[in-house]
């Protein structure tokens, strides 16, 4: 069976996250109070006849609407482990502002909203949610993405889930756009000679050719690669040791477009020569012309 655990901050996605779910062919529950959990999994996992596995894909949203009911969230969780499944807890987070805006463009009310104001109620809710967050095997901030954003990323997760031993997802990125809270590392590339003031590069990106062959020239591309790729094989065995099941790796540069990007790329490409499973995935490259129709900056 493939358990899923939504949590995390009202706001932050779990409704969109429940909507691909769903589509992937998951059983999904709603605003479940975390006592009933362990029940709730086993009868879904023994099934009425007693067969294993009557439901191959089940996820719940556990959330602060169960008020004083998430005080059991560790509890149920290690009855869940005594059962010998293997699950994933998902919790989502975004800013404050983020989630303010939300709540006005939406007008929905906020769960803890009724004797405080939303400020307060966020506050309120991150602090009811430190424990349960701490158990989240993934955090995903969605305060600068789209919903099909979230979609990947989920997608990404879920095939983690499906693939044996550690999955390594290598991601680059623009500063200008924010740093991921989930990286568990993140290579800052823009000491690297930047293609955007070539202006026959400008218009292509990390994965094109010209850009490659660009950076190439210059010896301490190379160099840097390498350096963090001997990092990765130094450590990685050490995570998979501790039981981790995936790695997340970023790479950025100012806009998303050219270093990061071939960074990434090249990262991953020796990681999967070293018998790695990667996903690799740009998460900038197309902002700025999408946005602009212009390239920026990278």
């Amino acid at each position: 069976m493939e358990l899923i655990i939504l949590t995390g901050m009202s706001g932050a996605g779990k409704s969109a996250a429940v909507r691909y779910l769903e589509d992937q062919g998951f059983f999904c529950m709603d605003n479940m109070p975390p006592y009933v959990l362990p029940d709730l999994v086993n009868g879904f996992y023994k099934g009425r006849s007693g067969e294993a596995f009557t439901v191959s894909k089940l996820a719940f949203v556990v959330d602060v609407r169960s008020q004083e009911y998430l005080d059991g969230f560790s509890d149920a969780m290690a009855q869940i482990d005594d059962m010998g499944l293997p699950y994933k807890i998902i919790f989502f987070e975004a800013s404050d502002h983020v989630l303010i805006t939300r709540y006005q463009e939406t007008r929905r009310k906020h769960p803890l909203a009724k004797t405080m104001s939303l400020t307060a109620a966020i506050a309120a809710e991150r602090t009811k949610l430190n424990n349960i967050r701490s158990m989240a095997t993934n955090v995903l901030d969605t305060s600068r993405m789209s919903e099909n954003d979230l979609r990947l990323k989920l997608g990404e997760i879920i095939e983690a889930g499906e693939n044996s031993g550690m999955v390594i997802f290598v991601e680059s990125f623009g500063f200008k756009y924010g740093v991921s809270v989930d990286f568990d590392y993140c290579f800052d590339a823009r000491f690297l000679p930047n293609p955007y003031y070539v202006t026959e590069l400008r218009n292509h990106t990390g994965a094109d050719k010209e850009v490659a062959d660009y950076l190439e020239g210059f010896p301490e591309t190379g160099e840097f690669i390498g350096k963090v790729t001997d990092l990765m094989k130094f450590t990685i065995p050490f995570y998979i040791e501790e039981g981790k099941g995936s790695l997340h790796i970023g790479f950025g540069c100012t806009g998303g477009r050219h270093r990061s990007v071939y960074c990434a790329a090249k990262a991953a490409k020796l990681l999967e020569e070293a018998g790695y499973n990667c996903i690799l995935h740009h998460r900038d490259i197309d902002k700025e012309a999408a946005r602009y129709g212009k390239t920026e900056n990278t």
